[in-house]
């Protein structure tokens, strides 16, 4: 006999997953370039900041199951217990963070960047922005310099390419963050001045002022390239100078690349042939630096 008291039972939500991997990064992750037996760690490091990243982005969720996640990804990071298979990452970095005896730090401060992205991330400034830059980026570049044995004397124009490579992919996916997830990362007082909406972000393709607004995002971002210029030649590891090098040269291709293209119109990327081309830059100022 039926209970019609008995409400039907909620369908359980799937444990997140991350959606993407490294070959889908604008730029290389834990590439050759970095000695073998710490390129296991790199990983572990990134399949951990990937699903925390795929948490904070994932537009079926609200926001304070997102949260939840995160605080359930830290945990595990810091206490080594876990309930749900989904926190594997989180023990794997723990066990390579002990391995190596890097700091959980940079992992921790990058979380604090993605709990402000899972209630809906905008940037009212640039200061704003490079504040948001201070913990979504700049903790990976530190990461790499402590995992190499690095001391601080490469730390600032570390920074300063971390956070060029985080804007540079804001301006890549500026339409999608704003439509999808209400998230804008474009300082929000420079549309106050062009006179326009943010909303314009839906257009399928910019106008003149907001074209005006990206070219004034990547000035802002070249300004950061310069200042990271220094870093190979900061870098005593032959390895990691060469990599940072190279995603120093794809970064300025990246930057070109947007003021010809217009990211409203589709994403734009660097080709196979631009890849190589900026590959062979890097190596190059690589030995110029070393």
């Amino acid at each position: 006999m039926t209970d019609f008291n008995l409400a039907p039972a909620k369908p359980r939500k799937p444990n997140p997953v991350a959606r993407k991997d490294e070959s889908g990064e604008n730029f290389p992750v834990a590439s050759r370039l970095l000695p073998k037996h710490l390129r296991p760690h790199v990983m572990a490091f990134y399949r951990f900041l990937r699903l925390a990243d795929d948490i904070a982005d994932d537009a079926d969720l609200e926001p304070e199951t997102k949260l939840s996640y995160l605080e359930a990804l830290e945990r595990t990071l810091t206490s080594g217990q876990a309930k749900h298979a989904y926190l594997k990452p989180a023990l794997d970095l723990r066990d390579s963070l002990q391995a190596t005896g890097v700091s959980d730090r940079h992992a921790r401060q990058v979380l604090r960047a993605f709990r402000r992205d899972a209630v809906g991330a905008r940037c009212h400034s640039w200061s704003d922005l490079l504040l948001y830059c201070r913990y979504s980026a700049n903790p990976v570049g530190r990461y790499l310099l402590e995992l190499h044995g690095e001391g601080i004397a490469a730390g600032m124009a570390s920074d300063a390419l971390c956070a060029a490579l985080q804007v540079l992919n804001h301006l890549q996916d500026a339409r999608d963050d704003w439509t999808l997830l209400g998230r804008c990362y474009i300082p929000l007082v420079w549309f106050d001045e062009a006179g326009i909406s943010v909303e314009k972000l839906v257009e399928p393709q910019s106008d003149p002022r907001l074209r005006a607004i990206f070219n004034q995002t990547l000035d802002k971002t070249d300004d950061l390239l310069a200042d990271a210029a220094a870093l190979p030649g900061l870098i005593q590891h032959r390895g990691l100078r060469l990599e940072a090098s190279v995603i120093l040269s794809v970064a300025e291709a990246l930057s070109r690349r947007l003021r010809a293209h217009d990211p409203l119109k589709t994403r734009v990327e660097l080709g196979p042939h631009h890849k190589l081309l900026a590959v062979a830059r890097g190596l190059a100022r690589s030995v110029t630096a070393s």
